[in-house]
């Protein structure tokens, strides 16, 4: 190992130079592979050798000279071009730049494989500077502290100085794929790629976005529903980056004029964790987005959905009805798919025979057939949906409602005697039905199947570290249709600016906000008349049906989330 190399080389040069006794020097090696630490920690610690003396020798030694972090106030700009994690990873910190020249406080400036990885990554030259490990460690966590409070202006600002290909240069540029196919740990692509994906899982983030741009590739991910900037990477990683994700996902390398979709697998900490690639061209290169698919993050529980009490009661009686429709409304990325399979969790019985038709699989379920719809092949929903209903199910899962042809299937298998669960995208329950009858179905069909439509948001949850009272308005409370009673009771809090090292500007975590409409006769008699979707939501509230706004009010009345959170993902009614 490299660490190795440096310590018995520094153990020599210190010996050299009558710092330290040999056999010292060989028990502070042992001590410091035990304690799993650098030989130069290990001395500094125990005190038999000064950390400015140490670093005399080493630089003597090497030309390379010494610089004291602790009075060094880094440009905070310098974030940009190299991130906490990749400093974090190399065990270096990036001081100054003058133009294309990088200075990097290093603990073992003979390391030339990370020097040109970080190189390359920046796409700088780089000047090194000597520092220890722990220096370079404590200065780190000062810095990049100080980067993560600025870090919405310091994404807004572009270097003047950023290497930039001139378009001459981009086209005569190839790529050394060989390396990248082969997934060979030692290329900074890869080692980059593994890295920034291993951190998107391990800050539960949901999606990874690669964006390239005039002078630069910008990295974010999005965590609890909200992008955040992580990385600003040099504009000539560009194309290594792309062509790596393309690679794991087994997709066309020489393709860069057409959208691509693929997905790959990785293994992280014993688990699995699936990806799903999407590509499209841009003005500035090829945008990557990858959603990560990370099962252990599921919540299979119902209970732990956040529905209030009166919607879970009508949730579990509909999935406990021997046939029917039931449908999870709500945008992208809100839950509905979870919330379904929560569901499909609690009533799963050896009994019963489960088939689900999904684009794609999202989560592998120990005893539910799961199939994968392809459209190449012939597999679209409608077509799955035939074939399913000829395998004698009970209960089928439709993973999303996109034509008039599934949802007709969908509303006649429920019809005759099976439970059916879906999704579909509109605002609210109430409009699923104008949605659907605007498909071309029958009024009929549609309210003798329906059993019960949710209308679902996740809204960020304040951290409980940081969060800090509010002050109460009445007439604003009022005005967002708090009760009386509510804003009398309810002790409010908000988001803290900046946040905290456990969150993200006072953020921390999401809970769902769920409404749940019942098909009850009134509703289904509203239903047959052709009533609009406000007058079927007004007919829902007086069945005793807690709209969205009514289920994000009372998250805000225990604390959960703030007021500009509940007015962000709801209405008023």
């Amino acid at each position: 190992m490299a660490s190795d190399k440096w310590d018995k080389r520094l153990a020599n040069l210190l010996v050299r130079s009558g710092l330290i006794e040999p056999e010292k020097a060989e028990e502070a090696r042992t001590r410091a592979a035990e304690e799993d630490k650098t030989l130069a920690s290990a001395l500094v610690e125990s005190k038999l050798v000064d950390e400015k003396s140490l670093l005399s020798v080493v630089s003597r030694e090497t030309g390379c000279p010494p610089v004291d972090l602790e009075k060094l106030a880094p440009d905070v700009d310098l974030s940009e071009v190299f991130g906490q994690d990749l400093s974090t990873y190399y065990g270096v910190l990036p001081v100054s730049r003058i133009g294309d020249i990088l200075t990097m406080a290093v603990s073992d400036p003979f390391d030339v494989l990370k020097l040109d990885d970080i190189r390359i990554i920046t796409g700088l030259e780089i000047r090194p500077v000597l520092s220890t490990e722990d220096s370079i460690r404590s200065a780190s966590d000062r810095y990049y502290n100080k980067r993560q409070q600025e870090m919405e202006e310091l994404f807004s600002r572009e270097d003047e100085h950023e290497m930039i290909l001139t378009e001459e240069e981009e086209e005569e540029q190839t790529d050394d794929l060989s390396a990248l196919k082969e997934g060979d740990e030692s290329s900074p692509v890869v080692k980059f790629v593994n890295l920034f994906i291993l951190e998107a899982i391990k800050a539960k983030a949901s999606d990874i976005h690669i964006e390239p741009m005039e002078k630069r590739v910008r990295l974010r991910y999005r965590i609890d529903g909200v992008l955040q900037d992580v990385h600003s990477v040099a504009r000539q990683m560009q194309m290594g980056l792309v062509s790596r994700v393309k690679i794991m996902a087994n997709l066309d390398i020489a393709e860069k004029g057409r959208p691509q979709d693929g997905m790959f697998q990785m293994r992280v900490d014993r688990r699995k964790v699936d990806f799903r690639i999407s590509i499209i061209p841009t003005t500035w290169g090829e945008k990557v987005v990858i959603r990560i698919l990370d099962g252990s993050a599921l919540v299979m529980t119902l209970d732990a959905l956040g529905f209030e009490p009166e919607s879970l009661e009508h949730f579990r009686w509909a999935i406990r009805q021997p046939y029917g429709m039931i449908l999870a409304t709500g945008p992208s990325g809100c839950g509905k798919t979870t919330t379904l399979y929560s569901g499909l969790t609690e009533i799963m019985s050896i009994d019963d025979n489960i088939i689900t038709v999904e684009d794609p699989v999202e989560y592998q379920m120990e005893g539910v057939n799961q199939v994968q719809v392809n459209p190449k092949a012939g597999l679209t929903f409608a077509a799955a949906l035939r074939s399913i209903l000829r395998q004698d199910p009970d209960k089928i899962m439709v993973g999303e409602v996109r034509d008039s042809e599934t949802i007709e299937i969908s509303l006649r298998a429920a019809l005759t005697g099976h439970l059916v669960l879906s999704t579909l995208h509109t605002n609210d329950a109430a409009q699923a039905v104008t949605r659907i009858l605007n498909m071309g179905v029958d009024n009929f069909l549609v309210a003798s199947t329906g059993l019960l439509i949710t209308g679902q948001r996740l809204a960020r949850k304040l951290c409980t570290e940081c969060k800090k009272p509010a002050e109460k308005n009445p007439e604003e409370l009022a005005r967002l249709q708090f009760t009386p009673e509510e804003i009398e009771s309810a002790d409010l809090y908000e988001a803290e600016p900046r946040g905290c090292s456990h969150c993200y500007k006072g953020y921390k975590g999401r809970v769902a906000v769920i409404e749940s409409l019942r098909f009850t006769e009134k509703i289904r008699r509203a239903v047959v008349d052709g009533a609009n979707a406000l007058a079927i939501k007004k007919a829902a509230r007086t069945e005793g049906m807690v709209t969205l706004r009514r289920s994000g009010i009372r998250k805000v009345a225990q604390g959960l989330t703030s007021i500009d959170e509940m007015k962000r993902v709801t209405m008023d009614d």
